[in-house]
């Protein structure tokens, strides 16, 4: 694996002290990051490939911790969740391997040219969620739709689950990894939630699921058990270190505290929360209670986009306005939220997250001089730059990406795939799903 160096950008660490270099230089040698720092100090290796950063900034790639791959973006619309969920279920009624393929094709290579390097993705058929990743380059976490309960067997099996473990978990020279993935308590008998805890220790893999989405939601769920969802996860053992919920709108301050006691991670889907009418999950508790909290997209059936810069600035106004406080979730905990808190969430992040030597070279590289970064102004406190990256910066300034030190888009294009194949594909198989599912639409099966 060749060596090279990006020299002269002003580097966002997102190291434990925030460092931010202006006139920085990252050297990659054989995927991992072995110098970082002023350019001044940086011994650049012989024979070293030289990149010129100026007029750009680097930092660490971002990472999805939660996603759901899909042709369905934008026919699932105007619709609160427990109406949503009916209509989304008719996706994976309809669902094939081929389907499942292009929907992770399209979906990993919307999130590459966002800056995304690393998906966890919640889906179906998820060995060809694997094929699609090993095409693209990018690091996947895999957690299939697991539903056991009578009625949810259109979704995967704790079995398939078992099997995808067995046959992917750390392949791809590790860019893949496989969880256990849990739907919902709707769908997941006790059994099932209870076998997951004890795989997750057989094999070392982590576990991933809902829990209180919506205010009708929590309600439903303690009608059916007597208790709210998070008292129910921890009565089946899932709560710990190893556990990655997502969503978590409607935590009360007892089960913030517990989630935080437990080191559970949250990811926290801002967009799919406001568009789905979920609410505003009340992040600064979180963080300010210890809980270590990701950005995930949920994917374009309940997003639109799969585009991190967008939940960053999303998710910071949302608190901002919902609670009349300019000064809520700024640029630089909303930095760590998209890149080392995700990272923690999915386990990875002695290995990626952030710029520090030994780390794995996931890089994202963004063109400054564009009229949305314009002017732009670094310092050792990161400038309008570090408030820019959060408040302004979109898929236009991605000119490039590596994971593991490989790069994957060039001014941004695809290196390894024929992008107007990729999208001339999933178009024809998006509309072939659209008709299946719309063949299935008079039997939708409710949620609960």
């Amino acid at each position: 694996m060749s060596s090279f160096a990006i020299r002269h950008a002003a580097v966002f660490t997102v190291d434990p002290n925030n460092r931010v270099i202006p006139d920085g230089t990252v050297v990659v040698e054989n995927g991992v990051i072995t110098q970082v720092g002023d350019d001044r100090e940086v011994t650049i290796p012989e024979g070293c490939e030289i990149i010129d950063g100026h007029g750009h900034a680097l930092m660490p790639g971002l990472v999805d911790c939660h996603s759901h791959s899909s042709l369905m973006r934008g026919v699932t619309e105007n619709m609160q969740l427990m109406d949503w969920l009916p209509w989304y279920q008719l996706e994976h009624r309809a669902m094939t391997e081929e389907f499942a393929y292009h929907s992770a094709r399209l979906c990993y290579l919307e999130a590459l040219q966002s800056g995304t390097t690393c998906v966890m993705d919640m889906f179906r058929y998820m060995d060809r969620c694997a094929d699609a990743a090993s095409e693209l380059g990018l690091r996947v976490h895999l957690a299939p739709y697991v539903a056991d309960r009578p009625g949810k067997d259109f979704f995967s099996t704790r079995e398939e689950n078992r099997q995808l473990i067995r046959s992917h978990h750390d392949s791809q020279s590790g860019r893949v990894k496989v969880w256990m993935g849990l739907e919902h308590l709707f769908y997941c008998t006790e059994d099932a939630y209870r076998e997951a805890v004890q795989l997750s220790k057989e094999y070392g893999v982590g576990i991933h699921t809902h829990a209180s989405e919506q205010k009708e939601e929590e309600l439903a769920v303690t009608a059916e058990f007597g208790h709210r969802s998070l008292a129910v996860l921890d009565r089946y053992g899932i709560l710990g270190e190893r556990t990655l919920l997502a969503h978590c709108v409607w935590l009360n301050s007892e089960e913030i505290a517990r989630v935080a006691d437990t080191g559970t991670s949250i990811a926290h889907c801002p967009v799919s929360n406001a568009k789905l009418a979920s609410g505003v999950a009340p992040v600064p508790e979180m963080l300010a209670a210890g809980i270590n909290v990701g950005l995930g997209t949920d994917g374009p059936v309940c997003n639109n986009s799969l585009t991190l810069f967008e939940e960053m600035k999303f998710a910071s106004l949302i608190q901002k306005a919902s609670r009349l406080d300019a000064t809520a979730l700024p640029a630089d905990q909303i930095l760590r939220m998209a890149t080392i808190n995700g990272a923690r969430a999915l386990g990875i992040d002695r290995e990626v997250g952030s710029l520090e030597v030994g780390k794995k070279a996931d890089l994202l590289l963004l063109k400054l001089d564009r009229p949305n970064l314009t002017p732009y102004s670094v310092n050792e406190q990161g400038g309008n730059v570090l408030w820019n990256l959060v408040f302004a910066a979109d898929r236009s300034n991605v000119v490039g990406v590596w994971v593991d030190g490989r790069r994957l888009i060039q001014d941004r294009e695809s290196v390894l795939v024929n992008q107007q194949s990729v999208i001339t594909e999933a178009q024809t198989q998006g509309l072939a799903l659209h008709q299946a599912c719309r063949d299935l639409s008079h039997t939708r099966i409710a949620m609960n």
